[in-house]
């Protein structure tokens, strides 16, 4: 089976939001920490379209599932 890798950038675009490293940094500084007890899908930043996307990504192991863990990673992670 092959799987494709998405960088951070790509599912920023994806998702519809800037994706430049700075971008992408800007946004994990806005909105982490992350508290543990919220999934990232249901995290309140995200519009709805947004959420369904991530929440299908990790329910399906989709190709983008990666780049969504390292993002809650981030977020989590960050501060």
């Amino acid at each position: 089976m092959d799987t494709v890798f998405h960088p951070l950038a790509d599912l920023f675009a994806q998702l519809g939001l800037p994706s430049s490293a700075d971008e992408i940094d800007a946004f994990i500084a806005q909105h982490a920490p992350l508290s543990s007890d919220i999934a990232l899908a249901d995290a309140p930043f995200w519009s709805e379209a947004q959420a369904g996307f991530i929440r299908e990504s990790l329910e399906m192991d989709a190709d983008w599932a990666e780049a969504v863990d390292h993002l809650d990673a981030r977020l989590r992670n960050a501060g």
